[in-house]
């Protein structure tokens, strides 16, 4: 049994480690409640813009296809990975790097080999080991989190869509935590481009076909499809990224949960230990004095 010395350090070291688990856990829900209502209001308007799209797309003649529709023939692949900048949260990152090497090996093992293929991280974790293993990360845009508004994700929607355009890429790709509760995010993998619209209401589910109204949409449908398309891919960026920050901070949130729980049955542990050492240290004392009074004694 360790001295009661070594069980007074370790015990006041694992109530500090406390504090420190339990404050974090205290400002991730914090964080975490204020990313839930940005992800909850944007949510329902992603969707029927969504289905909005799919409306305009399918009074378009099948023949047409939108320069986002088109694949080039360039054969490059672009990977953007969502992960956190910082650690603590759980298996999140770590699921996020484990998804993207398996995308890699499953689908695009040619192109990894031929050089063809090219990731973006967002997000420090995913920046550092993907570097670390020499994987081909062109740019990084760890600092978005810092000031996560649609302003500054949209020039970055931008680049990335003009990549496409200008036939750098042939498709491109998300992968990222979809936030659902705050003990549950589910890892996404999203194409971004080429965008894929079903151009004939026959092909869409009935639930949305029984919604759709006949529009009279001016100047004309390809214009005006053409124009929402690109705002369209520039609200799934910023999505994705409101997802993925608040499917961080509850993975957080719920690892320091953990680790408070943890951290508590430990000091219940080290507190019977303690109080058996003491208790065994005075028993040894008072024989010791009993012992050495019964010598005196005999004397």
């Amino acid at each position: 049994m360790a001295n009661l010395k070594e069980i007074r350090i370790r015990l006041n070291s694992v109530r500090s480690i406390r504090q420190i688990t339990n404050a974090m856990k205290m400002v991730s829900a914090a964080k975490l409640r204020k990313a839930q209502d940005g992800i909850t209001r944007l949510r329902p308007y992603f969707i029927k813009l969504d289905e909005i799209m799919q409306h305009v797309g399918s009074q378009l003649d099948n023949s047409y296809k939108s320069i986002y529709e088109i694949p080039n023939e360039s054969g490059r692949v672009l990977l953007i990975v969502l992960t956190s900048n910082r650690g603590l949260c759980g298996a999140f990152n770590a699921n996020i790097i484990k998804r993207t090497i398996q995308c890699i090996k499953n689908n695009y093992s040619e192109e990894y080999k031929n050089g063809k293929l090219d990731i973006i991280s967002i997000g420090k974790k995913s920046t550092d080991y993907f570097r670390s293993k020499k994987y081909p990360v062109i740019e990084n845009y760890n600092h978005i989190f810092d000031n996560l508004k649609f302003d500054p994700v949209s020039e970055l929607a931008e680049k990335i869509i003009n990549s496409f355009l200008s036939a750098k890429y042939g498709e491109i790709k998300i992968i990222y935590n979809q936030f659902r509760n705050a003990a549950v995010q589910e890892i996404t993998e999203e194409r971004f481009l080429p965008v894929v619209y079903e151009k004939e209401l026959a092909d869409l589910p009935e639930s949305k076909y029984e919604t759709y109204t006949d529009y009279i949409l001016e100047p004309s449908i390809k214009e005006i499809y053409d124009v929402m398309i690109p705002y369209f891919l520039k609200l799934q960026i910023f999505r994705t990224l409101l997802e993925s920050y608040a499917s961080e901070h509850g993975a957080r949130m719920t690892a320091m949960h953990k680790a408070t729980d943890n951290a508590t049955d430990l000091i219940k542990e080290l507190e019977l230990s303690y109080n058996k050492a003491r208790q065994a240290a005075i028993t040894k004392e008072i024989t010791e004095i009993v012992s050495g009074a019964d010598a005196l004694s005999v004397q």
